[in-house]
């Protein structure tokens, strides 16, 4: 008999988890089963600091001095930024629209629902942004303090080249460690997350399960109107002619939606994209990086994701602190490609700092396959296209028909 996957076993222990809840709510509520499902939750809270810290790093000193970008380069990061952005306030708006966390009943320990007190003038949000110690950002889970030390830090790595290179190296191998841990920890995912739902469905009834299945509609509805509307416009005003496109991406986002994998599309995607007519060095370039810094779909998921749990767990966020998080999303979905379940581990981090539940990503977990896949379809669709971008940016003219 073949060995079930890791998601499977996930599937399995949620809808035991469910059923727990429903069927005999007194032992879902109990203290112990929140007990199991927080030990996970501080696992995954654990992962956060040193992920991000080793993966940005190493992410923006590898891409080696400003000046040797380029400007391929700069056209590409300004690329990047732009999309992400549109990315997250489409989700923050349309999660504001339907949503869907509403009436959930997150139940809240010490320290959860009470927003950082962070002064929303400009003035006082900027000294909030920058740490004062990373020590100490780090200690108390502060997501954009690290993000921002960890921009300076690399970009200071990659300006003095050879100099830097143990401490690149330092860098890339913590990354690559914390990799293993988290694949250590999601071994306890299936326990976390059954016993997670058993008591979020134990305490708070069965309108999680319709919350959770409006946000995964809401999710896809989104994702829909981010592919026609902003990627629309975008093929529209860089002329990038539909039907070879299409042909040359169609492989890729199938391998990405049926695998939740933007690795595994990442070959498909770079030979289409040649045949299409997109030159070698700007492929080569423009697409692996948009990997860590162009994640169209994880972004909007996590603008998605960070409110549902505020609504779940009946927290208002005033629109300046929507901002701020949407700040700090937009900087930490950077350098995370290839993080097993990253968005999960990006929104702990994000959901500690604003003093959300963490029982909501716990909750989040349940579903997270379904929206996995759409997620990373579109950021494979997304990246694909920045790489077409540049090069018609560049001058590149596409034929109508695909090269043999």
């Amino acid at each position: 008999m073949k060995r079930l996957s890791l998601t499977a076993w996930i599937f399995i222990a949620m809808v035991l988890g469910v059923a727990l809840g429903l069927l005999r709510p007194d032992i879902g509520k109990a203290d112990w089963m929140a007990a199991l499902a927080n030990v996970f939750l501080r696992l995954i809270s654990s992962i956060v600091a040193p992920l991000i810290f080793g993966m940005l790093v190493a992410g923006i000193a590898g891409t080696g001095s400003i000046k040797t970008m380029g400007r391929i380069g700069v056209k590409a990061i300004v690329y990047f930024e732009v999309l992400t952005t549109i990315a997250l306030f489409l989700g923050l708006a349309a999660v504001n629209l339907a949503r869907p966390g509403e009436g959930m009943k997150l139940q809240l320990t010490s320290g959860e629902g009470a927003l950082p007190q962070v002064n929303p003038s400009l003035s006082g949000t900027l000294e909030h942004t920058f740490p004062a110690s990373v020590v100490d950002a780090m200690a108390r889970g502060d997501v954009l303090q690290i993000v921002v030390f960890a921009f300076l830090f690399g970009a200071a790595c990659a300006t003095i080249g050879l100099k830097a290179a143990p401490v690149v190296e330092f860098c890339k191998s913590l990354a690559e460690i914390m990799f293993q841990y988290t694949k250590y920890v999601m071994y306890l995912a299936p326990l976390g997350v059954g016993a997670a739902m058993a008591h979020t469905i134990g305490a708070s009834g069965p309108g999680v399960l319709l919350a959770l299945g409006k946000l995964v509609i809401s999710l896809y509805a989104t994702l829909i109107v981010f592919i026609v509307v902003v990627l629309g416009a975008v093929l529209w005003i860089a002329r990038i002619p539909l039907r070879p496109f299409v042909r040359a991406v169609r492989e890729p986002f199938v391998i990405a939606f049926s695998t939740a994998s933007g690795q595994a599309a990442l070959a498909p995607a770079i030979e289409n994209l040649e045949l299409m007519g997109v030159p070698k060095h700007i492929v080569s370039f423009v697409l692996p990086t948009g990997y860590s810094f162009n994640l169209d779909g994880s972004t909007l998921y996590l603008s998605m994701a960070s409110m549902f749990v505020a609504q779940a767990a009946g927290i208002h966020m005033p629109i300046s602190q929507q901002l701020l998080m949407m700040l700090t999303l937009m900087l930490t979905s950077k350098g995370v490609a290839g993080v097993p379940r990253a968005a999960l581990v990006i929104l702990a981090g994000t959901i500690h700092t604003f003093g959300l539940p963490a029982a909501g990503i716990a909750v989040l977990f349940g579903a997270d396959a379904l929206m996995d896949m759409g997620r990373t379809s579109i950021n494979v669709l997304g990246n694909c296209m920045a790489t077409a971008v540049v090069a018609r940016w560049e001058g590149v003219e596409f034929a109508a028909e695909p090269r043999q």
